[in-house]
């Protein structure tokens, strides 16, 4: 059984810090941070999850219906990740292409610590707590010094690979344009990977000035072992709260400037776009479709419909889709219905992912995929796992992937330049 117990705190950003450095001494950590962005369906400023009791671990074979059974073995908190290649769990589809990280397909553990972090309010839910267990954690963070011992780094100057060239990159876009003229597919989410070897990171370090650059709503830091994601993602997979079902998918980026007339400018552009526009509108009405396979009849709503939101790099075209479920509703078969997320796929979503496998030289894994928790009454709330880095420690190897929605008007060379701007702050981050 849990017990919870709030403190407050004259200095949350402080204590905020200390808590995910201290957060470090475990082997499995869930760390997620909205970094004070605010909407109508913001639950948390920070919440962490540490010290797992219990934990599921598989490939994609039967893995929904795994989840499914741990999620309702369990009946608490478990947090974790979906990777991209649960689509094959979905579909019958394979992942064969190249994988350097070695992620699980699906990881998700039952934390006996929990602290969320809301405005000045600490609360803790520990579960199978031992006396003043919370009380001592508390004073230990609030007075929580890092350690003087430093990770080992590499000290000469990142060596960043491409997987692919700009040239094979072209060509393999103008392959998928062939898709498209013949009616295969409207549109798919292209990506490309970016890679180190043999090298070492300080992943709390990375993730800490990767979070600086970004601030994204959907931040996430997690280590299972060896394994690690630094997520600076903006968008939002999925929601539950009660019966209601809530998606956010982004289409659309522009770069920002430092001149504000001309940022004004880049914002009003991207909101005028038609091929953004059409980009975004195409992936709403998939979501529409994805989320209409559980939803109570004439209760899916387009609440926004390609807003732009400014973020500390991009502007971003996002559009907010909301269902309404019936109280008895699996929460892991809803995920299951919509999985992957159009706005990583394209439509039609199987043709788009057939197509993205084999065009594509690398296995998305963990990217394109969703971090986040479910609660004790089956609510959920995961992300996007974008503008990210992964990385094995056991395995020195080290990636990134971008990627852009190809439809009818694209153009190759503005394609790639918009996977360049998308993979900026990683690449700032680990060139340091």
């Amino acid at each position: 059984m849990r017990q919870t117990k709030t403190y407050t705190t004259a200095s949350p950003k402080i204590f905020k810090e200390a808590l995910l450095s201290w957060s470090q001494q475990f082997d499995e950590v869930v760390w997620l941070d909205s970094n004070q962005h605010t909407n109508s369906y913001s639950s948390f400023d920070t919440l962490l999850a540490v010290d797992g009791l219990t934990a599921l671990t598989t490939d994609c074979t039967n893995a929904f219906e795994n989840l499914k059974e741990y999620q309702l073995q369990t009946k608490d908190w478990i947090f974790g990740y979906l990777s991209y290649d649960l689509k094959n769990d979905v579909e019958p589809l394979s992942s064969n292409n190249f994988d350097g990280l070695k992620f699980p397909d699906l990881y998700f553990f039952q934390p006996k610590k929990i602290i969320q972090i809301v405005d000045d309010e600490i609360r803790f839910v520990y579960l199978n707590m031992v006396a003043d267990e919370i009380e001592t954690d508390f004073s230990e963070i609030s007075n929580y010094q890092s350690s003087s011992i430093k990770v080992a780094t590499t000290k000469s100057k990142a060596h960043i690979k491409m997987r692919i060239f700009k040239d094979e990159y072209f060509r393999q876009v103008e392959k998928m344009l062939s898709h498209i003229r013949k009616g295969d597919i409207y549109e798919a989410n292209f990506c490309q990977e970016f890679y180190m070897e043999d090298c070492l990171i300080d992943p709390i370090d990375i993730y800490k000035k990767l979070n600086e650059i970004s601030k994204a709503p959907f931040a996430s830091y997690v280590k299972l072992f060896d394994k690690f994601l630094l997520c600076a993602s903006p968008e939002r997979y999925l929601k539950k709260i009660g019966t209601k079902i809530i998606s956010q998918p982004i289409k659309g980026t522009a770069s920002r400037s430092t001149d504000k007339e001309k940022d004004i400018l880049l914002r009003k552009e991207l909101e005028t776009n038609e091929k953004e526009r059409s980009e975004n509108i195409m992936i709403v009405d998939l979501v529409r479709n994805d989320l209409s396979k559980s939803a109570l009849k004439g209760s899916v709503r387009v609440e926004e419909l390609c807003k732009v939101y400014s973020f500390d790099q991009v502007h971003q075209m996002i559009s907010t889709i909301s269902s309404e479920v019936t109280q008895d509703m699996d929460a892991v078969d809803l995920l299951k219905d919509t999985f992957p997320m159009g706005s990583m796929t394209g439509a039609p979503k199987i043709s788009a992912m057939k197509i993205i496998e084999e065009l594509e030289s690398f296995k998305r894994g963990l990217y394109s995929g969703a971090v986040g928790y479910f609660t004790p009454d089956s609510d959920f709330d995961f992300n996007v796992v974008i503008r990210s880095i992964l990385y094995n420690q056991t395995n020195k190897y080290l990636s990134y992937g971008v990627g852009s929605a190809i439809t009818e008007k694209s153009i190759p060379t503005n394609e790639y330049e918009e996977c360049l701007l998308k993979a900026k702050a990683m690449r700032q981050v680990l060139e340091e």
